[in-house]
């Protein structure tokens, strides 16, 4: 039978290991890109799986000044897609790594 500070060392160990893949799998979600789109294809936003905004493009018809209105609206859709794009690769990432750490599906890992 394993003395409690057996036992302590080892839940210690095995948080470092669930931590360390952690940071690992943050770090492949800033790698991972996705793209949001509006109106059409007329604004693109590209974003990080974990939601970092890399580009915008604006298609250069929308390049009115009566437009204005427009273009921002288009540029929040757009922005909204790419984020939800993001979240959802998130978490079929995130899934990933907890069944390959032998976590139950939708197990919620503190900070997450």
């Amino acid at each position: 039978m394993k003395s409690m500070e057996e036992m302590i060392k080892a839940a210690q160990a095995a948080a470092e290991t669930i931590q360390k893949q952690m940071t690992e799998s943050q770090s492949k979600l800033d790698g991972i890109e996705v793209e949001g789109k509006a109106g059409g294809g007329l604004v693109t936003i590209r974003a990080t799986a974990k939601g970092r905004i890399v580009g915008v493009a604006i298609d250069d018809s929308l390049l009115v000044p009566a437009d204005k209105g427009i273009l921002e609206d288009l540029i929040a859709a757009a922005f909204n897609d790419a984020r939800a794009k993001a979240d959802d690769v998130a978490g079929q990432e995130m899934a990933r790594m907890q069944q390959g750490m032998g976590l139950p599906p939708g197990f919620k890992l503190p900070g997450m």
